[in-house]
């Protein structure tokens, strides 16, 4: 019997933990459902933050122009965030309905979903940056069907998807088709998932080492060092580039022999599963970095009649006088894919017999005294098209691509502004060509301001419906970040002094970048004094003071601004310099709706009162990493005259503004002066991180106190500021606690 008491203790101890944490699951059922709300709520703020963020760093381009895409580590935790959201949604409607007898089961169920909702929060804080550059991808060349060259076409590509060849040359008379074939290899590569990175450059001659370098890196859409020119330390950088990943590289018309380390190209190996394709006349270029020769011998005769007749139209053969003519004139293009389709084409329309007779004859004099195979026969065969171009003015259009480098894409519109300013173009076919300008976007670069200003007086330049102009040196300078359709970049440049820099009236995107003695907008002009200008980015510009100087200037041509970026501007002290102008003056910066202020370390106030007046469409403020930042808003002049009221509250209003976002500001105190508060009913976010000397959030006033109207959260960073933050009225802390969310 003495057992018993002892199996009824043991059994006490089985049943008593497991009971305590059932009572207490019962006990804590409101306070487990409250928490559990909260953490979701935590969790959708961060989500939402990463979103914008990710928004925010994939459509701006960095100082590179890599293009970004988010981690595969941040795709996942976005996708667990919606599916656990998914989850406690269905738990807290479960808590909302719990019976008495069933809150145990369910507080505990909450208590675990809890303890899940803190590690996914904890997983989202993603130090090593959210972004990553996205894969090179390459776009398909526009290409026409293959007569002939099938069968080597077939063979080199067996040679790429195998495993038996690693490096392949492409040899042959030039205008065989060598490139050509591989234009066609290339788009299907395009097509595969063989190869992380299909890359395509033309070296042409004379071989440049660092050139190529450069290219390389350009199609790979990474980036080398512009000012160092040791072809060695490139190439260490080229070849740490290449070696992420199973890359084809595909050297178009090369003429000189290279080495693969000079350049900085990892050799292709089996255990790498890279390939390397060239294409050359010489022979000798492609035995010396051992390649698998593959010869492009020229067409048969069969197949160099089809391409011919594809080419002048297969109608000719209605004129049976002229089939033996025909056949004699493709025997005299001795299977050279170029010169058939040129001497087709220019034959094109042409039906008279004894025009065809008479060409035929003058291509064979140009032939006679030509060496079979050698460059001088495919040039006398291409200058025969040429010379049956007739019109001076059609073949100086013609000429005038040659100044142009070799493989650039001339675009249509450079053309046809050259060709009217050298008088090429007919008065009759000027208009035609203006038209022409209505229908695409222009895009233009220009040397310098001079250039610039001289441009925009032409009457042609009023009639174009867009158009992308850059001035000087701004990389990759068709990929820029556009907002907008009439776009003016200005890199490298070297503005203010005698002449100001003239905008189009119609201009809407205006950049700025790295320009010297560039000291405000100021120094802008525009004829008409208003423009449509809409966005304007200043960057790394090092002598700028203020964005606009109301003292020297009337600010009108900015009157529809509606974005202003600054970023990297180390002398600038002031947004807008409007010491001494009368107060009836029109509003600066009346439309604008987003600011963004970066990296401008003398900055000390952002806005005056004065200015602020002027921000009334204000949506959103983001101000990061300015390293003298004291204040947001405050009193122009000495700020004693407006502290010794310690009684009455000043008001700002900002009434459309959405989002404020202040980030690593070292030194700010507040936001507005002392008893100063910011109405702003429209405020849906509020973002405060690492700004240790931060007094107070003026978003409460002292009659009763409550938040703005549309306010869903508040993040704050690191969490002791919150605690650290001072109240004129101590129920404003209350009133924002619940929008608060610490980390």
């Amino acid at each position: 019997m003495a057992e018993i008491p002892i199996l009824i203790l043991e059994f006490i101890k089985c049943v008593a933990p497991p009971t305590r944490s059932c009572v207490d699951n019962h006990r804590n059922f409101k306070e487990n459902a409250k928490d559990l709300e909260d953490k979701l709520s935590t969790l959708n703020c961060r989500k939402q933050d990463v979103e914008t963020q990710l928004q925010t760093e994939t459509q701006l381009q960095t100082e590179d122009y890599l293009e970004k895409e988010a981690k595969e580590e941040v795709k996942k935790w976005l996708q667990d965030v919606e599916k656990i959201n998914a989850e406690i949604q269905g738990v807290l409607e479960r808590l909302h309905k719990a019976s008495c007898f069933s809150r145990a089961r369910l507080g505990k169920l909450a208590h675990k979903k809890i303890d899940e909702l803190n590690a996914i929060i904890q997983q989202g804080s993603f130090p090593q940056g959210l972004v990553v550059n996205k894969p090179a991808t390459a776009l398909p060349f526009p290409v026409e069907n293959l007569e002939g060259e099938v069968s080597v076409k077939e063979r080199i590509w067996g040679y790429l998807i195998g495993n038996e060849v690693q490096m392949i040359g492409v040899c042959g008379i030039g205008g065989v088709g060598k490139t050509t074939i591989m234009k066609h290899i290339h788009n299907e590569l395009l097509k595969g998932s063989k190869f992380d990175k299909v890359i395509w450059v033309t070296v042409s001659y004379p071989l440049n080492v660092v050139r190529l370098q450069h290219e390389i890196a350009k199609a790979m859409k990474e980036k080398l060092l512009e000012d160092d020119h040791d072809e060695q330390r490139q190439s260490s950088r080229l070849m740490h580039l290449m070696e992420k990943g199973k890359y084809v590289l595909i050297l178009d018309d090369v003429w000189e022999r290279f080495t693969l380390e000079s350049v900085g190209i990892p050799p292709p190996t089996l255990e790498n599963e890279c390939k390397l394709v060239i294409t050359s006349r010489e022979v000798d270029v492609c035995n010396f970095l051992g390649c698998k020769v593959v010869k492009v011998q020229p067409l048969s005769k069969q197949e160099s009649l089809n391409l011919f007749l594809d080419k002048v139209g297969r109608e000719i053969l209605q004129i049976p006088e002229l089939e033996a003519i025909l056949n004699l004139m493709v025997d005299e293009c001795a299977g050279l894919p170029l010169a058939i389709v040129v001497i087709a084409g220019s034959m094109k329309g042409v039906t008279d017999v004894h025009q065809w007779r008479h060409a035929l004859n003058e291509l064979r004099d140009r032939l006679k005294d030509t060496t079979k195979g050698s460059g001088d026969e495919i040039f006398e065969r291409l200058k025969f098209s040429y010379d049956r171009l007739q019109d001076s003015n059609i073949q100086n259009c013609f000429l005038s691509c040659a100044l142009y480098a070799e493989d650039y894409q001339i675009r249509r519109d450079d053309l046809v502004e050259q060709w009217i300013d050298e008088g090429l173009i007919e008065e009759s076919r000027r208009e035609e060509a203006r038209g022409l300008k209505k229908l695409e976007t222009f895009q233009a670069q220009l040397y310098d301001l001079q250039d610039l200003n001289n441009y925009v007086k032409f009457d042609h330049f009023k009639r174009l419906s867009n158009y992308q102009l850059v001035v000087g040196q701004v990389e990759d300078t068709f990929d820029l970040y556009i907002h907008f359709s009439k776009v003016i970049s200005l890199g490298e440049c070297e503005m203010g002094g005698e002449d100001s820099v003239v905008l189009p009236d119609d201009v809407e995107d205006l950049w700025i970048h790295q320009c010297r003695k560039f000291r405000s907008l100021s120094d802008i002009y525009s004829p008409q004094k208003t423009t449509e200008l809409k966005f304007c980015s200043i960057s790394e510009c090092e002598e700028i003071e203020c964005v606009v100087d109301m003292v020297t200037s009337s600010s009108s041509f900015i009157n529809n601004l509606e974005y202003l970026w600054l970023y990297k501007l180390p002398n600038l002290s002031v947004v807008a310099n409007v010491e001494g102008v009368e107060a009836t003056s029109p509003h600066i910066f009346s439309n604008l709706k987003f600011f963004v202020m970066d990296e401008c370390s003398t900055m000390k106030r952002l806005f005056s009162f004065e200015l602020l007046q002027g921000l009334q469409n204000l949506e959103q403020i983001t101000v990061q990493n300015c390293q003298q930042m004291k204040e947001i808003i405050g009193w122009e002049g000495e700020e004693e005259n407006h502290a010794a009221d310690t009684t009455t509250t000043t008001t700002f209003t900002l009434p459309k503004l959405t989002h404020l976002e202040l980030e690593n500001l070292p030194e700010l105190k507040r936001i507005c002066p002392t008893r100063g508060v910011i109405v702003c009913d429209s405020l849906q976010e509020l973002e405060i991180k690492k700004c240790p000397k931060l007094k107070s959030i003026p978003l409460v006033g002292n009659v009763r106190p409550s938040p703005p109207a549309a306010l869903k959260s508040i993040s704050i960073k690191p969490k002791e500021l919150w605690e650290s933050l001072e109240w004129d009225d101590p129920n404003a802390k209350n009133v924002l606690q619940p929008f608060v969310h610490l980390f």
